[in-house]
């Protein structure tokens, strides 16, 4: 996309007579771009006086497309809104409006402009591998880049969904689950062995050929092959019984009966659709909600939902087609795509994810057929996932309304966040921050922090840390609290110790506007007996079963596990370090030679020079630099 790209800006000043934030400036603005605007496809962003992109948006004519937002009566309240903080634009022209359309959404995920339909949840989703750089390969669950040599299998909507199909692959293929460093270190059968979960081909027990075998049945199941293969081993079955081989036979049935349970789990597949995406979208109360499921190798790999951020006047059509965008933006769009609402730029949707895919991408949306089956379906989970939603929100706004009322504050707060930290000893400290708002918990926007300066042991000094190096880059960020990061009520895990360190660091910040509060523990730390602690007041207790108590006690647990697992990740992470990663000059590949000739980093620190310089990849300078290490 590089090469067809041509940026243009202007130096346009901003006219003074209008006043500062009015339609009518915001108008005089953009119609000064029009006179040198060009009559081509691209792509076009609205700035405002901060130079933050408010919106990105494509055109087939870029001059035509801007044109209509100068013409006041045909904009809504929340464009016009929009028009009035607009203060420069910027443009990038393309070939076609195909492109033009691939690149608005890549923006869009980049720049996450306030005014845009937003795809709020980004996470990747998990495929399952089958490696391709070992004698034996093995089978895995790989999310991320394709960079590992193999052949992917995917995706599937979750990783419960991976697992079950790795399970399930296990019992059928015996195929190994352990890293290669595991595999070339063993002697004997592992208990997966001995369970009938692998074959073992760490120990030879099955030969290269026969493996290979394994793995191209693995193969033909997830691609789709699953009858034929089903076919083909009951026939081996049959012939087994028939040369009173009843062990034999007795494997090929155990893996006939692992594909037939994994394939009574479909709840609803069409005949002849191998690889397509269902994406169906139900609109309710200003909020919306796009269900998508993944049809390949003709099994369903499951659904996830989505609820996009947007405004309440836009159509569940457009909604539809912004997310599509977004959402293929970093996924491979499969040959076929059924939606439930026709779309209206349906054509060059289509070719933008064509382009993508770099062969035909076929977007439908059924009226009658086997396929609308799969369109009602998946409407269905919309309807009842948006319902939930729904239902969650208005508890939690309650319970924020409630808190709001404890704590004193006037209106309901948006962002709350809370303060935890973790150690063992002394060692290994983080702290954690976790936020919550309307919709539950914003899992998102999530933090840890590895403690830099504060003594480990010192609760005090490690939250002055946290507090400090969260809000100071606030400051730095989002010094106008425009992004909506900024909470509005901060609770930290600890009584008025603690409090007074969160009241201190914002003192000499000159941030007066956050409500502060602390979660001292009930006596012997018992849940439900908790105080809460707030500036110029005695701590005090809610009832037993006054629900904010409940709900107060459900945001510090949430704080408290997240601070537990990032410690104990961190200290994973520590113990699983060797002492060869300390070595100058000992990389992966290095590590790994050493390890395989003496088998642990304990017996290549006692190792002689000479040693040392007999394995391959291991000169005579980096052996003379390991010994000198060990033997100062």
């Amino acid at each position: 996309m590089n090469e067809i790209r041509h940026e243009q800006k202007s130096g346009l000043e901003v006219p003074t007579s209008a006043p500062l934030g009015s339609l009518k400036r915001g108008m005089d603005v953009i119609k000064g771009y029009l006179k040198t605007l060009e009559s081509k496809p691209g792509v076009y962003r609205m700035l405002n006086d901060k130079g933050d992109v408010l919106y990105v948006g494509k055109a087939k004519y870029l001059n035509k497309r801007v044109a209509n937002y100068t013409t006041p009566q045909r904009l809504t309240i929340r464009i016009q809104r929009m028009v009035s903080e607009t203060y420069s634009m910027e443009f990038i022209t393309t070939h076609t409006e195909a492109e033009a359309l691939l690149l608005e959404a890549n923006l869009i995920k980049k720049l996450k402009p306030r005014f845009n339909i937003l795809l709020r949840d980004d996470k990747s989703f998990p495929m399952i591998l089958v490696t391709g750089d070992h004698d034996f390969p093995q089978v895995v669950k790989h999310r991320g880049a394709k960079s590992r040599k193999g052949t992917y299998f995917g995706p599937f909507a979750s990783a419960w969904a991976v697992n079950e199909t790795l399970n399930t692959l296990q019992r059928a293929f015996l195929l190994r689950p352990c890293s290669d460093s595991i595999f070339a270190a063993r002697t004997r059968p592992c208990l997966q062995y001995q369970i009938k979960r692998c074959s073992a081909p760490c120990v030879e027990r099955i030969s290269q050929k026969d493996y290979g075998r394994l793995v191209d049945q693995a193969a033909r199941f997830l691609r789709g092959e699953s009858k034929a293969l089903q076919a083909e081993l009951a026939g081996k079955m049959a012939k087994a019984s028939e040369e009173l081989e009843f062990e034999e036979a007795a494997i090929y049935r155990d893996r006939i009966n692992a594909m037939a349970r994994i394939q009574q789990k479909q709840d609803i597949n069409v005949a002849g659709l191998e690889e397509a995406d269902v994406i169906a979208g139900y609109q309710e109360g200003g909020q919306t909600c796009v269900q998508v499921f993944f049809f390949r190798a003709g099994a369903n790999f499951g659904n996830r939902a989505y609820y996009p951020s947007h405004g309440s006047k836009e159509e569940l059509p457009d909604i539809i087609e912004a997310f599509m965008g977004q959402f293929y933006a970093d996924k491979f769009p499969p040959k076929y795509i059924l939606v439930s609402h026709d779309l209206p730029g349906h054509a060059i949707l289509q070719e933008a994810l064509s382009v993508k895919a770099e062969r035909k991408v076929d977007i439908q949306c059924p009226k009658r057929g086997e396929k609308t089956k799969l369109i009602s379906h998946a409407l269905n989970n919309a309807r009842e996932a948006l319902s939930r939603r729904m239902a969650e929100s208005a508890s939690q706004r309650k319970l924020l309304k409630e808190l709001a009322r404890v704590l004193q504050m006037e209106n309901m707060p948006e962002r709350v966040e809370v303060y935890d930290n973790s150690h063992t000893q002394g060692t290994n400290s983080v702290g954690a921050m976790i936020a919550a708002g309307p919709e539950g918990f914003i899992k998102n926007a999530y933090r840890k922090f590895n403690i830099k300066t504060a003594q480990s042991d010192d609760d005090y000094a490690m939250m002055r840390e946290v507090l400090t190096r969260r809000f100071t880059r606030a400051l730095k960020e989002d010094p106008d609290k425009e992004k909506g990061q900024w909470p509005d009520v901060i609770i930290v895990d600890g009584g008025m110790g603690q409090l007074n360190i969160a009241i201190s660091v914002f003192e000499e910040l000159g941030i007066d506007d956050v409500v502060l509060a602390g979660i001292a523990k009930g006596p012997d730390r018992n849940a439900g007996f908790d105080k809460i602690v707030i500036p110029g007041k005695d701590p005090f207790q809610l009832g037993h079963t006054d629900p904010v108590n409940h709900f107060i006690q459900r945001l510090r647990d949430e704080a408290h596990r997240f601070a537990i697992g990032t410690h104990r990740a961190k200290r994973g992470k520590t113990v699983k370090q060797s002492i060869l990663d300390n070595v100058p000059g000992i990389g992966a590949k290095r590590k790994k030679a050493l390890l395989h000739h003496f088998g642990s980093a304990k017996a290549v620190a006692q190792a002689g020079l000479t040693d040392l310089e007999s394995i391959d990849g291991i000169s005579k300078a980096i052996a003379k630099t390991i010994y000198d290490h060990f033997h100062e």
